[in-house]
C-alpha cells in the first residue's frame, strides 16, 4: 500500500510557488491547487445561482396565480432572468480575476472575439433590450414578424417564439403559404430571431390598437335591388359590431392622444364598385383581432337569408348563349344514305 501511495505521489506532484500540477515529469500550465479551488468554488456558485432561480419563479406564481396576470409575471421572469445572469457573470468574474489589469485584458480580447464571431448573436441580444421596453410588443400580442404571423408565446434572449396563425384567402400569395385559410392557429410553434426587427418591419396586431378592419365583398346583378342588400348588410353589420364600435372608440381615442394620426370611420359602412359582370357591394366593419372568423360566421348566414326573404340572389360569372348559326347539311349519295 505505502509502495502504491509513492508511485502516486511520483507520477502526480504539486510544485512551484503556486502548486503547479505535474504529471509523468509535465507540467500542466495553469492547471494547480489555486485553480482547482476556483473551479469547485465556481460550481457551488453555479448550483447555488440556479437555485435561487428556481425560487425566485416559484414565489412569481404564487404571487401570479392564474392566467388574468400572465403579462405581468412574464416581465417579471424576465427581470429574474437578468438578475441571476447579471449576478453570475460578477461572481464568476470575481472568483477568477481578482487582478484588475487582468479582468481589462481578458474583457477586451472576449469583447473582440465575441463582435467578430458571434455577429448576429450579439445583435438579437441588443435587440432583446429594445423588445423589453414593450414598445415593440409583449407577450400575448399578435404580430407579424420574420414572415411569421401569429401570437408572441415567449421571450428569450435570442430569439421570439410565435404560435403561428393561417392566412385569410387574399393573403394566401404570401410566403410562407398556409393551409389554413384564416386567422386561426396552424399548430405550429416558430422561433424567430430577435435581430429581425432591426431588418424588417414588425407588425402589430394589438398593442395600441387591438381590432381591425375587415371587408365583406357581396357581388350584386345589375337587376336586382341594390338599395335593398345595402340596407341588409348595414343591420347585420350593426347588429354584431355595434358593441366592438363602442369599444374601439376608446382605444381611438387612446391612440390620438399618443400619436399625430386621423380620425377614421369605424361604424359598418358599405362602398359601391361598378364591374362589366355587376355590382360589387363591400360591407367594411370592425372586428376584434382574433375574432374576425367567428364574427364572418355569424354574418354571413344571416344576410343569405336576408337577401333569400328579398328574392335577391349573388352575382356570378355566366355566359348566355344569344343564338346558333344556320346549319346546312349536303347529302352526296341519298340512295347510299337510306
Amino acid at each position: 500500500m505505502e509502495d502504491r501511495t509513492s508511485a502516486l505521489g511520483n507520477w502526480i506532484e504539486l510544485v512551484g510557488p503556486h502548486q503547479a500540477v505535474r504529471i509523468f515529469g509535465v507540467t500542466l500550465v495553469g492547471v494547480n491547487a489555486e485553480n482547482g479551488r476556483k473551479l469547485l468554488f465556481t460550481i457551488c456558485f453555479i448550483v447555488l445561482i440556479w437555485a435561487l432561480r428556481k425560487g425566485l419563479r416559484g414565489v412569481l406564481r404564487l404571487i401570479f396565480p392564474g392566467r388574468e396576470h400572465e403579462r405581468a409575471e412574464f416581465w417579471a421572469k424576465q427581470f429574474v432572468v437578468l438578475f441571476t445572469a447579471a449576478l453570475l457573470i460578477v461572481g464568476v468574474v470575481s472568483i477568477w480575476f481578482d487582478d484588475p489589469t487582468r479582468l481589462t485584458t481578458a474583457f477586451g480580447l472576449v469583447t473582440a472575439g465575441l463582435a467578430f464571431a458571434l455577429q448576429r448573436v450579439v445583435t438579437a441580444i441588443a435587440a432583446y433590450f429594445v423588445l423589453l421596453r414593450g414598445r415593440t410588443f409583449n407577450v400575448g400580442d399578435r404580430i407579424k414578424m420574420g414572415g411569421v404571423r401569429g401570437d408572441v408565446i415567449n421571450l428569450t434572449l435570442i430569439t421570439t417564439t410565435i404560435m403561428e396563425m393561417g392566412q385569410p384567402p387574399g393573403e394566401q400569395g404570401d410566403s410562407p403559404s398556409m393551409w389554413v385559410h384564416s386567422r386561426q392557429y396552424t399548430g405550429r410553434v416558430v422561433s424567430v430571431t430577435n435581430d429581425k426587427i432591426f431588418d424588417e418591419p414588425v407588425y402589430n396586431y394589438t398593442r395600441e390598437f387591438p381590432f381591425v378592419w375587415e371587408e365583406m365583398q357581396i357581388p350584386i346583378s345589375f337587376k336586382d335591388d341594390r338599395k335593398r342588400v345595402e340596407q341588409i348588410l348595414l343591420e347585420v353589420a350593426d347588429r354584431h359590431t355595434v358593441k366592438i364600435a363602442e369599444l374601439s372608440e376608446e382605444q381611438l381615442q387612446h391612440m390620438e392622444s399618443q400619436y399625430l394620426m386621423r380620425r377614421t370611420e369605424i361604424h359598418p359602412r358599405v362602398y359601391w364598385r361598378i364591374t362589366d359582370n355587376w355590382v360589387e357591394l363591400t360591407l367594411r366593419f370592425i372586428a376584434h383581432d382574433d375574432g374576425v372568423r367567428a364574427l364572418k360566421d355569424a354574418m354571413s348566414p344571416e344576410i343569405l337569408e336576408k337577401l333569400d326573404a328579398a328574392g335577391i340572389g349573388i352575382a356570378s360569372s355566366t355566359y348566355d348563349v344569344v343564338g346558333m348559326p344556320k346549319l346546312h347539311v349536303h347529302i352526296e349519295n341519298p340512295s347510299a344514305s337510306a
